[in-house]
């Protein structure tokens, strides 16, 4: 990974106007951290080392990296760590990218903490792992021969990083909230703040569950709650209304798209009927075939309509289709899929986190009821599949249930995630006392940056006032 910062000498830094205000803790290093766009700030590197498996006796000790950015306010607050989504983002890496801006508006309020949790970014010495299994790019795999090689290849895999000297029952969520306290202490703070996305959610609603006393305040957004790993279809499905009902709201899409639902059960009707033998161009200049098949279509949609921009695209494919037009589908599955490297594969933190987290036997059946009519079936959760593989990885019906705490908590919802849903948020918050909830009318998974008074509302409620059922309401994408 290229390094998003260089270090310098602390005598060098010294001369920097903010420098005098801001000093580097024990085992930090002074840098200059610079972002996508070229912007440098004064920034310190540092890590903290915790055991791989807190479980284990002999367990071997991890580093875990951070980048602080030094609080700028008159009266700097508890430190506000960063907790990327995924499992699997890095925080070091997305601070570089379009929310720099949010994390230089959130040093108002103490230091921010691009944090790189266990088995993601600069945190991560795992090897991913290739299995020998094989799913074909031309011949046709039915759903159940495309999960029981998925089964069998992650199974290949536990063996292959246990060979590592990986220890597998590591790498969860409960591990990692007791990471954070070991940072709270590194930090040498009272409590920490917590401001979370998607997964990183999920790990502070965990943390809310076992360590609310060293929490002081909680930013969440895109929330997956802890028994929500696994999604409902059928919220699924919901979504595809609520992105029926705002395409009806611009005539020209209204009339472009006038029921999405059966566009899309159409085409993905048709793929099960005939799958469709394409041609992708490959990087050399020539083509190599591929077999589109429903799951393609089901797999591919299911990441798109995380956010309203995407699930245009998606539409516009599906509308593609239905008209006998490929070539949409090309350039998406061009991107998408190498067809001439099929082999399954895995990366360890982001298979481990999930399959830990998992579901019970209760939810996996209503799961599989629901996906029986579902548009997406269930390929929203690829890890929901491999839970059976190894069941002592599975943390156990206690870690789901929802927190139950006094700490004040943002929750913040996009009405056009088709991930993570507004009212599974609102499911898994229920327990929070102190819970403030802000709607974003057309907003997506990645909301941040979707309006400026996402930010606004933020920084309103880490000065203590008031935001509960403030609305906001974004741009909606061309369609």
């Amino acid at each position: 990974m290229k390094s998003c910062f260089v270090a310098l000498p602390v005598a060098i830094l010294a001369s920097l106007s903010s420098y005098a205000e801001a000093q580097p803790r024990p085992g930090e290093t002074a840098i200059i951290y610079k972002s996508d766009a070229g912007d440098t700030v004064d920034a310190f590197e540092g890590s903290v080392s915790v055991p791989e498996n807190r479980n284990a006796a002999d367990s071997r000790q991890i580093t875990l990296k951070y980048v602080r950015f030094p609080a700028t306010g008159e009266t700097a607050g508890d430190p506000i760590i960063y907790l990327s989504g995924g499992p699997g983002g890095s925080g070091i890496q997305t601070a570089k990218y379009r929310r720099f801006p949010l994390f230089m508006a959130m040093r108002e309020f103490g230091d921010v903490i691009a944090f790189d949790q266990r088995g993601t970014g600069a945190s991560n010495d795992l090897p991913n792992c290739t299995s020998s299994k094989h799913v074909s790019a031309t011949e046709p795999t039915s759903d159940a021969e495309f999960f029981a090689l998925e089964r069998t290849a992650f199974a290949e895999c536990l063996d292959f990083w246990k060979s590592e000297s990986v220890d597998v029952y590591g790498y969860t969520t409960a591990e990692s909230v007791a990471d954070l306290e070991a940072l709270r202490r590194h930090l040498g703070a009272e409590q920490i703040d917590l401001w979370g996305i998607s997964y990183g959610s999920h790990l502070s609603l965990a943390a809310l569950q076992q360590i609310d006393d060293q929490i002081g305040r909680v930013v969440i957004t895109a929330i997956e709650g802890l028994d929500q790993t696994v999604k409902q279809p059928a919220r699924g499905d919901a979504y595809f209304d609520r992105l029926q009902a705002a395409s009806d709201t611009v005539p020209a899409a209204k009339a472009k798209y006038p029921d999405v639902r059966a566009l899309i059960a159409r085409v993905l009707t048709g793929l099960d009927q005939t799958p469709l033998q394409l041609e992708l161009p490959l990087q050399d200049g020539g083509t190599a075939p591929y077999l589109l098949q429903k799951r393609d279509l089901q797999k591919i949609t299911s990441a798109l309509v995380a956010d309203p921009a995407r699930a245009v695209w998606a539409l516009d494919v599906f509308q593609a289709l239905d008209a006998g037009d490929t070539a949409p589908v090309i350039a998406l599955m061009q991107r998408a899929v190498d067809p001439t490297d099929t082999a399954i594969s895995f990366r360890p933190m982001t298979v481990l986190m999930d399959v830990a987290s998992g579901s019970s036997p209760e939810r996996r059946l209503m799961i599989t009821q629901q996906a029986e009519t579902a548009l997406m079936g269930t390929h929203m959760n690829f890890s929901m599949h491999l839970e059976t593989v190894d069941p002592s990885l599975d943390l156990g019906d206690s870690f789901r249930e929802a927190p139950v705490s006094d700490v004040p908590t943002l929750v913040i919802s996009g009405t056009l995630d088709g991930r993570t849903y507004p009212e599974s948020g609102l499911e898994a918050t229920a327990g929070l006392s102190k819970r403030q909830v802000v709607l974003v009318e057309n907003g997506g998974h990645n909301v941040f940056m979707q309006s400026p008074e996402v930010t606004s509302v933020i920084q309103d409620f880490m000065r203590g006032e008031t935001v509960d059922g403030r609305e906001i309401i974004a741009e909606l994408p061309e369609f």
